[in-house]
Order: C-alpha cells, then structure tokens, then sequence
C-alpha cells in the first residue's frame, strides 16, 4: 500500500519545486531595467563600425558583395539585417567572433536599401547604426529574335535576326555574329550581313540545298556587346528546306516559268505592271500566301475615284513584297495575259494557273521578274531582295568576315501591308 502512494508524493513535490523556480524568475523580470546591461538604451554605433557601401552621391556596383566590420577590435556585430524597399533581404554570413558580416546574396538592381547593425561593446552594451545606400542600374538585356518561324522553307529563305537594342561598334557586332551558330546538313558557306544597327540576315553563298536541314542557335547569354549591354538566351531555330522553286517572270515575253529542282514544268501566260506602275526587276523571295485579299488602291497611295483607283476581291494571292507585289489571280485581264502588261505591278493570270501557281509554291521559293521597265527591287526594307546582293559585297557587311578572304568551309558563325493588283 505504502508503495502505490509513492508516485503521488514524487509528483507533488515536483511540482512545488518549480513553483518556486518559477517565482524566483517571476521576481527576477520585475526588476528595473537599469539592473541588467542589455537593457540599456542602444548606443550609436557608428564609430564602432566600418561599412564599404557606396559614398555620398554614389550607387553600390552589383558585382561587389557588402562588408560590415569592427574597427580595431572593438566590441562585436551581433546581427545584421540588409532590406530592400520591396520587402527582399540580402542574404549574408556573420563570422564566428562578430568582427564581419558579409552579403552572399546578389543585390538587386535599382534599389534602395535599408541595413540595420546591431553591435555590443566590451561590457555587453548593445548598440545600433542604421545605414541606406542605393544600387545601380543592372546591365541592359539585348535580346534576339529569330526568323522566320519554324517550318519548311524555299532554297531561298534568308535566315534573319532581330535585335531588342542597336548595336553600333564592330566589336560589338562581331560578339554577335560569333554567338550566332548556323549550321547546315549538307553543309555550305555563308555569311550574315548587318541590314541595319538591330538587324542582320543569314543566307548562304548559293541557294539552300534542297532536302538540307537548317539550325540557328544563340549562344548570346551573358555575352558582352557594348558597355551595360549583354546578350540573353534565344530558343534555336530549325527550318527544313524543300525542292528548288524558281518563277521566272518575264515582262517582255508575258510569261511565267515555273521550274522545280531545275526542270520546267509548267509555263503560263501573264499580265505584268503597265507603265508608271511596272513590276520591279531582280529576284524576290515569297513571303506569304493568302487565299483571299481585298486589294484596294488607297493603300498604294491611288486616290479613291480617280482612274486608276480600284477595289476587288483577289484570290489566291502570293505575296512578294510587302509594299504589295503579288502573284494572284486576276480574272478582269485574261484578255491580255500573254499580250500585255496592264497591272499595277502584280503578276496576273488566269483563275485556274493562279490556283496551280499558289497549290505549288511555298515560303521561301524565288520569283524572278525581268525584262521591266522599272526599278529593280531592293536588297532589304520591301521583303527579301538579299540575292540581289553579289556575294563579295554580302560578306563585306559582316563585322567578322568583312575584308576577309573568301574561303569555300562554311562559316559557323524582319507593318503596315498595302496590296497592288
């Protein structure tokens, strides 16, 4: 019996021993806060301290970790707190004996931050110094757009880049070029050429082989391009290339050639631009195909209502300019095709050769107008004109290969859209 009730006494005088633990901590707390040093009023710790932030009027570089640290031994840093104004702390180490604290984590750009120190002197008194200081702006991104999207693709499609800054200096472009890989299988020499400061075209020396797969990588990321500017990454591009598509039109003679891989196989009777509006001379490159366009005069600057204004709906229309060269059916002229050249620069023909022409082309193919009288088309700015361009003058406006020789291993190294009928 005497045995059960032991637990019970255990239990009890436990219990009475941290009653009076408990009153003893009790008494303790209700003292006066000039009885304990760390209660004290925090002290200006200032002149404790030494910080390696930015000078009056200057912004912390990004690329430089911050450092608090004791002057000559004295007292340590207890803890240190970095807060951007967005709510983001700095991560940072503390060593063991509180004589530095270091930031490990990256700044952020442009921004304002709050560091609070907490320090003690030798007795155990606690001090503060609050410091702010501001970043600088981080690097501009210069980012890459590819073209065109992925698909499959005429011999004759330029590959094109489009940049989200200028680049002005031949250093600067030559980065570019060399981050930029093209790559061909089968493989063949080509060369980019700098369009203008945020644009470039690939093409090679000759056409595309057919059947040949066509990858463009950029390797831009953390490229240095220009002072605060560097490259970010860019989703590689892949086109396949189909069969050799040539379309010759021929102003003089009103016909259309329509060769593929080099053989002739259809030739159809054409109406080409009339003079004061005649088609332009030189190789094209087929941007687009549109089964239906409303092509109105306005938007080749023909005033409504005067003689040469027109309105029609347009059907199987391939585009070869985007200032409004098409190849398209044209029904209202049939009478002329083959005989004449009464258009306002567009190749006409007959509604069924019209509907072969666009079943057969693609993307990428080359149409070729000669024997006009107009002007010739233009390298860039109106689609692709780039195989206009010799192949000694296209090298000449790379950054890399300008004034370079020509050597036969390849080089490893883009609105408003009006229509004329």
């Amino acid at each position: 019996m005497n045995h059960s009730h032991t637990p019970n006494l255990r239990l009890a005088f436990s219990l009475s021993l941290l009653a009076v633990v408990a009153g003893a901590g009790a008494a303790g707390c209700a003292g006066s806060d000039g009885d304990h040093p760390l209660s004290a009023r925090p002290y200006d710790a200032a002149g404790q301290i030494a910080f390696n932030g930015p000078g009056e009027n200057r912004k912390a570089a990004l690329d430089k970790p911050l450092e608090v640290t004791t002057k000559d031994g004295d007292g340590r840093i207890t803890d240190v707190t970095a807060v951007d104004e967005a709510g983001h702390h700095l991560a940072g180490e503390l060593t063991a004996d509180g004589s530095r604290w270091r930031s490990t984590g990256p700044l952020a750009a442009d921004a304002r931050y709050t560091v609070r120190v907490a320090t003690e002197n030798g007795d155990g008194a606690p001090g503060v110094r609050t410091l702010t200081f501001e970043t600088a702006a981080g690097p501009q991104q210069l980012k890459a757009e590819f073209g065109p999207q992925a698909g499959t693709y005429g011999v004759g499609q330029p590959l094109t880049v489009k940049l989200s800054a200028p680049v002005t200096a031949k250093e600067g472009r030559a980065a570019v070029e060399r981050a930029l890989k093209v790559r061909s299988k089968p493989a063949v020499a080509g060369a980019w050429h700098w369009v203008d400061d945020k644009q470039l075209h690939y093409r090679p020396k000759e056409y595309w082989p057919s059947g040949a797969r066509v990858t463009l990588t950029g390797n831009l990321t953390g490229v240095r391009v220009g002072k605060g500017l560097y490259g970010t990454a860019t989703e590689p591009l892949t086109l396949t290339i189909g069969d050799r598509v040539e379309a010759i039109a021929d102003a003089a003679a009103h016909t259309m050639t329509f060769k593929r891989n080099g053989k002739v196989i259809n030739t159809m009777p054409i109406t080409m631009g009339k003079p004061g509006f005649s088609t332009r001379n030189g190789t094209k490159v087929v941007l687009e195909k549109q089964y239906f366009v409303r092509m109105r005069s306005s938007t080749v600057g023909i005033a409504a209502g005067s003689s040469e204004s027109y309105d029609l709906p347009v059907y199987y229309a391939t585009r070869v300019t985007w200032s409004g060269e098409y190849v398209h059916a044209a029904p209202w002229s049939v009478g002329s095709q083959g005989w004449a050249n009464v258009s306002h620069g567009c190749v006409g023909m007959s509604t069924g050769n019209a509907a072969w022409f666009y079943e057969n082309i693609r993307p990428g193919d080359l149409v070729t107008a000669v024997n006009s009288i107009g002007d010739d088309m233009p390298t860039f700015g109106n689609g692709f004109g780039d195989w206009n361009m010799p192949w000694d003058k296209w090298r000449q406006g790379s950054a890399v290969l300008g004034g370079t020789r020509d050597g036969a291993a390849p080089w490893d190294g883009a609105r408003l859209r009006p229509q004329a009928v």
